[in-house]
């Protein structure tokens, strides 16, 4: 975090469209402070969004290793007994198209 992104609440207040312009333009966060202590962050929608996806992806890939892991370990589930439990889980069909 950049110290240049710290700013207080009450000078966004006074100066917020040059606020939200860099918010948008560099993408980076701000954080704002009440009486000297760090209070909110604030983000562009867009960066937020990246932000969202990432974690996401990152949970996926948890997900993922954490299957791999089970397989490896003759702990995890065999395809067609995964696939059942899913269309159980999700209601859905086995002959829904």
């Amino acid at each position: 975090m950049d110290l240049k992104n710290i700013h207080s609440l009450s000078r966004f207040q006074r100066h917020t469209r040059e606020h939200l312009a860099r918010l948008k333009e560099t993408g980076e966060p701000e954080v704002l402070t009440v009486h000297g202590q760090a209070e909110v962050v604030i983000q562009s929608v867009e960066s937020y969004q990246r932000l969202l996806d990432l974690a996401r992806n990152a949970a996926a890939i948890v997900g993922v290793q954490r299957g791999l892991m089970g397989m490896y370990a003759g702990t995890g589930e065999d395809a067609e007994n995964a696939f059942v439990s899913l269309e159980e889980e999700l209601g859905i069909s086995p002959d829904t198209p």
